[in-house]
């Protein structure tokens, strides 16, 4: 990355593909950041730059590399694979991590014990400038992104015609909604929900408190 392309991302700042962190902390935090990005639409994380913008540079460029590929080779699952760079920018070193859009959605993130009881509570994605727990429907999704995914069967009945015709009078639906508008249990209707959304007939819109649909 040259001088010019650093220049554009700190003037763009913070956003859904770009994140700045003042400096590397621990193997488990950057694995965040690491997997919100590989789960989505893939970014960049500079470490040396705080919040404000402000170049910090890094304390120690080897033993943070290091801490940066033990996130990504032990902490996420699985293994996510970022390209390194070490820059220098107003006198101060910076580290560089590109992290691309993964084809081996979704990744876990892997804490000091390993994987959680619920792991699902362990997906996570980047909505805006934030790193965020998927909900159960975006795993889902992230899930059926795979090669190994079984092929998509839909049929439309009566459950979805009822939804059609809700969103052709109401912006969006909820899987809450969904469930009491025809009656059936969340997971249910959940299901219903995400293979519409693969099938390209709905979106799926990620929040931080919660998500809902949109006819596509």
């Amino acid at each position: 990355m040259d001088k010019k392309e650093f220049q554009l991302l700190l003037e763009e700042g913070e956003g859904s593909t770009v994140e700045f962190k003042r400096k590397v902390t621990s193997p488990e935090k950057i694995a965040r950041a690491l997997i919100g990005f590989a789960n989505t639409r893939g970014g960049i994380i500079l470490f040396g730059v705080d919040d404000d913008k402000s170049i910090v540079g890094v304390e120690s460029e080897k033993s943070e590399v290091e801490m940066i590929e033990t996130a990504a080779r032990i902490f996420c699952d699985p293994p996510i694979t970022p390209l390194i760079e070490i820059a220098s920018y107003q006198g101060k070193d910076l580290i560089i991590v590109t992290v691309e859009e993964s084809h081996e959605k979704p990744h876990y993130l892997i804490s000091g014990n390993g994987h959680d009881d619920d792991e699902e509570t362990k997906v996570l994605i980047r909505v805006k400038d934030k790193t965020v727990t998927a909900s159960k429907e975006v795993v889902k999704i992230l899930r059926s992104e795979s090669p190994d995914a079984p092929p998509l069967r839909i049929s439309i009945g009566e459950n979805e015609r009822r939804l059609f015709d809700y969103l052709e009078t109401h912006d969006r639906i909820t899987v809450k909604q969904f469930g009491e508008l025809v009656n059936i249990s969340d997971r249910r209707a959940s299901r219903v929900l995400i293979q519409l959304v693969r099938a390209g007939v709905l979106r799926l819109h990620t929040h931080e408190k919660q998500d809902f649909f949109t006819m596509a």
